[in-house]
């Protein structure tokens, strides 16, 4: 179980901090309930406490680890399909996953490919949306503001 103060990631909407654990009752079953405040997109979440590992719920990266997860997206060389659909889907697919290495490879290859063609308006959500959720979760680690993280990133990027 995770406390008040801790700072977490929900896939799909990024890292916060867990500000409070309340007791609600929902559909008439009284149920724990993290409360977590997402800084970069400003909203209030309700977890609820029994389903946080199923949901993928995780601890914020240790800011010790930050060197090797900016240089395995550095690194990272895949081809993008060139299917839209198909490559929104495998996109959608690694956001969910949770994984820090797996956002920041959709934010590489989405911005790469913005860089040279225009994207489709979901993927230019979709890239908003990952960037959100990996600057989120790196400016907690790392300590900074999301500003200072969304330039190292597309310095990262682009080369």
């Amino acid at each position: 179980m995770y406390s008040i103060g801790e700072n977490i990631v929900y896939p799909m909407h990024g890292a916060g901090t867990i500000i409070g654990i309340e007791e609600k009752e929902i559909l008439g079953k009284m149920q724990k309930y993290y409360v977590v405040k997402i800084p970069a997109s400003e909203i209030k979440l309700m977890v609820p406490v029994s389903t946080a590992d199923e949901v993928g719920v995780r601890q914020v990266t240790e800011k010790s680890e930050l060197n090797s997860i900016f240089e395995e997206i550095k690194a990272s060389d895949e081809k993008s399909e060139a299917n839209w659909n198909k490559r929104y889907r495998e996109n959608l697919s690694r956001i969910k996953s949770g994984s820090i290495i797996e956002v920041g490879k959709v934010v590489k290859s989405l911005t790469l490919r913005e860089e040279s063609r225009a994207l489709s308006t979901y993927e230019k959500k979709m890239l908003t949306n990952a960037k959100n959720i990996l600057v989120s979760e790196l400016a907690l680690a790392k300590e900074d503001v999301p500003e200072n993280i969304e330039r190292d990133l597309y310095s990262l990027i682009i080369k």
